[in-house]
């Protein structure tokens, strides 16, 4: 009995790695997601945490079983073998969530808020790049380092913050609205910023042709998402929902979505925009709520696995070398977001509630953010250190968002219900 016992081991449990990885993640999910559910916190910090507690770079296992582990693996040893598959479970999460999320905002209320959205994440962005590449060189990070790091640090999860505004029930405010602009905005961006860092990596120039090349093709794809693609894709969406067949619509809006995520990266730019921008089309249609609810339960399960998989993917193992360094770094990065949030708000005559829980909400760092590192490090250009710091205040940050949130609708003077 005991060497039956020692077969079938947590080191040797006979499973193939993407199905043993998957249950694994969706059994722990469920039950550390309804522990946060019952001391009433955001799902999206449960997701996290069952990431870090199973992933390949946890330090978990080691502290209960030193004896079976050398020390010289300790750091790659976790329950969860090989994220190289769940990580494009994950990439489908995120296009699926934010095409449930664009379909909550027909092209209206995208045009009321399009300029000011440009105006704000511009200004906002653009400063915070300033100021942390000004402290990160002040303290000694080389030019490269300084730099890759500001421009990440600039960059605010669109990811993350969605779902955090989805589990506070937030989706429909009037201030998402505007966060979900300048999070567009911002991801335009980010894709510009990784192509001038490399330009200026390898060649030490940026490259004007690739910013006016990237801006030109996102442009191009929005004007014609709003113009051609509003007045055809949803009478087609409307002809298939006619049927009255709902495998049949789910299919037809599901191939929308990955089609013009397919066009956005083919074209150079995130598959979250133009996930983003074909539920936006599908919102233009008289069939818009069936369609977000049966793309919804799909939706839940793959945005389950893209967090656990960030959450995996974090090294806490050096967490105590790097938590001063994080939290000064998430200060600075945060208070520059907010003024620089807070200014735009005030020069495109925003209102004081609306643009303070916008400023708030803006906190989050993710996947942008950990792209823009992991491409210097495999350039060789940045410190290696740069990537477990991002990583850790990418989980901090998602941590402290939704009580930031909730601080900030206590500091409103008027208590009156935002519209």
């Amino acid at each position: 009995m005991e060497d039956l016992f020692l077969q079938i081991g947590p080191f040797n449990l006979p499973k193939t790695d993407f199905i043993g990885d998957l249950a694994i993640i969706m059994i722990l999910a469920a039950i550390v997601t309804l522990a946060f559910f019952k001391i009433r916190q955001p799902l999206i910090i449960g997701y996290l945490f069952a990431g870090i507690l199973i992933g390949p770079l946890s330090p978990l296992w080691v502290s209960f079983l030193t004896e079976e582990i050398d020390q010289s693996t300790s750091r790659g040893f976790g329950i969860l073998s090989d994220l190289g598959v769940l990580n494009v479970f994950a990439e489908i999460g995120v296009i699926l969530l934010l095409f449930v999320i664009g379909i909550e905002f027909p092209i209206a209320k995208i045009k009321s808020i399009g300029k000011i959205a440009v105006g704000i994440a511009s200004l906002e962005l653009f400063l915070a790049l300033g100021v942390i590449f000004f402290v990160a060189t002040s303290i000694g990070f080389s030019f490269m380092d300084s730099l890759f790091f500001a421009a990440a640090l600039s960059i605010s999860s669109t990811a993350i913050i969605i779902k955090i505004l989805e589990d506070m029930g937030r989706i429909k405010k009037e201030s998402t609205v505007l966060v979900l602009g300048i999070l567009i905005v911002e991801d335009i961006i980010a894709v510009i910023l990784i192509a001038s860092l490399q330009s200026v990596a390898l060649a030490g120039t940026v490259s004007y042709e690739k910013v006016v090349t990237i801006s030109a093709i996102a442009a191009a794809l929005i004007v014609g998402t709003l113009t051609i693609g509003a007045r055809t894709i949803p009478r087609l969406v409307d002809r298939v929902a006619s049927t009255e067949h709902r495998e049949i619509l789910l299919l037809s809006v599901l191939g929308l979505c990955f089609g013009y995520a397919l066009l956005s990266n083919l074209v150079g730019l995130s598959v979250g925009i133009g996930a983003f921008l074909a539920g936006v089309l599908v919102a233009e249609s008289r069939s818009s709520e069936v369609s977000k609810i049966l793309a919804s339960p799909i939706k839940d399960m793959f945005v389950a696995i893209f967090f656990v998989s960030v959450g995996a993917l974090m090294d806490i193992s050096q967490i105590q070398n790097y938590i001063p360094l994080a939290l000064a770094f998430i200060a600075l990065s945060i208070l520059v977001k907010f003024g620089g949030t807070m200014l735009g708000g005030f020069i495109f005559h925003q209102g004081r509630k609306m643009i303070l829980r916008s400023s708030l909400t803006l906190a989050p760092r993710g996947e942008f953010s950990i792209v823009i590192v992991k491409v210097g490090v495999d350039m060789g250009v940045v410190s290696s250190f740069l990537f477990p710091l991002i990583g850790i205040i990418s989980i901090i940050t998602a941590f402290i968002t939704p009580f930031m949130i909730k601080a900030g609708d206590q500091i409103l003077l008027k208590k009156e219900p935002e519209p």
